[in-house]
């Protein structure tokens, strides 16, 4: 008897330490294509000795790329990480995955929706845990990444669950030129700001096409605010909403033409009753296409007479955003089934 409970104790502690890696066999990923160890891949490959892995990876980099490890949940440097930019393989650099495609699936390891080019991943089978599941490597240098699975957002319901010891990120500055699949499913970012980040993402979680919402704080200048700074109307930062959203369902105009009407434009420095800097109405452009389209959205307001009073809302570049305390995240959604569980 106390056999078993230690093998039955060693079992369960097994399972916990590969969590999201170890979930069931997705019911429909019937579009991907697997391959097997050794078989041909077009991708031109990069060749080398285990011994040379061991000299430019880390111990622990080591054992997730070339053993097919897996780092404990929450612990990896990329599951809270957003800012723009690439994420690459860890062992070559291919490009994997693009932060338009990050998304916080709450399972402890870093979640992408898409890659950023097919031909730079393959799939295999995998069947190691008593259960099929679906690999993913780089397809470069045949590195182990993680898995992926059939529990994501729209539009692809696809989950990657990627190992942070696995990848490099490339930020947004230094990642230009980094060739995009044009196949893959079409993604684009937008930052407002208009009052209470808690309404706004409620609101703009309805619309469809919009894939994920962040609220955090950005156009500041204090790094890493956390909301009490952000409450003093010190920091310079606003409370805002970063969206990623399917362009082919929803255009950055319609998102556009909803921030104007979810909040009173011509107010400064507040929205209601929430009175400071970090309650003012923003654009937060990421490029001059947005940019352009949210100066002649305010023009035609302006013309239309809808508003008695001059529009104050700020159109200025994007900044870096910082994610917001967890319980800020989709606060409305949690507060209606906290309630309904009463």
């Amino acid at each position: 008897m106390k056999k078993i409970m230690i093998i039955l104790g060693a079992t369960i502690a097994i399972l916990g330490f590969f969590g999201c890696e170890s979930m069931d066999t997705p019911s429909d990923l019937s579009s991907i294509e697997t391959t097997e160890e050794g078989e041909k891949s077009m991708t031109q490959k990069v060749v080398k000795s285990e011994e040379d892995w061991k000299k430019i990876l880390s111990q622990e980099q080591y054992r997730v790329l070339r053993k097919a490890g897996t780092e404990r949940p929450f612990t990896g440097k990329y599951n809270d990480h957003y800012e723009e930019g690439i994420y690459v393989c860890g062992a070559c650099g291919t490009p994997l995955f693009s932060s338009k495609a990050k998304y916080d699936h709450k399972t402890g390891w870093p979640s992408y929706t898409s890659a950023i080019d097919e031909n730079n991943i393959e799939y295999r089978n995998d069947f190691s845990l008593g259960m099929k599941r679906i690999e993913v490597r780089c397809a470069v240098c045949g590195s182990h990444l993680g898995h992926v699975f059939d529990d994501g957002p729209t539009p692809t319901h696809k989950h990657f669950c990627i190992n942070s010891l696995a990848m490099d990120f490339k930020p947004a500055s230094e990642s230009k030129g980094i060739k995009k699949n044009e196949s893959s499913p079409s993604e684009e970012m937008a930052i407002f700001a208009a009052g209470c980040f808690w309404g706004v993402e409620h609101k703009f979680r309805q619309i469809d096409g919009v894939i994920s919402t962040t609220v955090g704080y950005t156009g500041g200048h204090t790094e890493n605010p956390a909301y009490k700074q952000v409450c003093s109307n010190t920091t310079g930062h606003a409370e805002a909403i970063q969206i990623i959203f399917d362009p082919t369902r929803v255009s950055y105009e319609e998102l556009l033409r909803i921030f104007f009407l979810m909040h009173d434009p011509t107010q400064i420095n507040r929205q209601g009753p929430d009175v400071g800097s970090q309650y003012r109405s923003a654009i937060f452009y990421h490029d001059e296409e947005q940019k352009t389209a949210a100066k002649k959205m305010i023009a035609n307001l302006e013309k239309s007479g809808k508003f008695k009073k001059p529009i104050a809302t700020q159109v200025v570049p994007a900044k870096e955003f910082y994610k917001a305390e967890e319980y800020h995240q989709q606060y409305i959604e949690k507060q209606t089934k906290s309630k309904g569980k009463k």
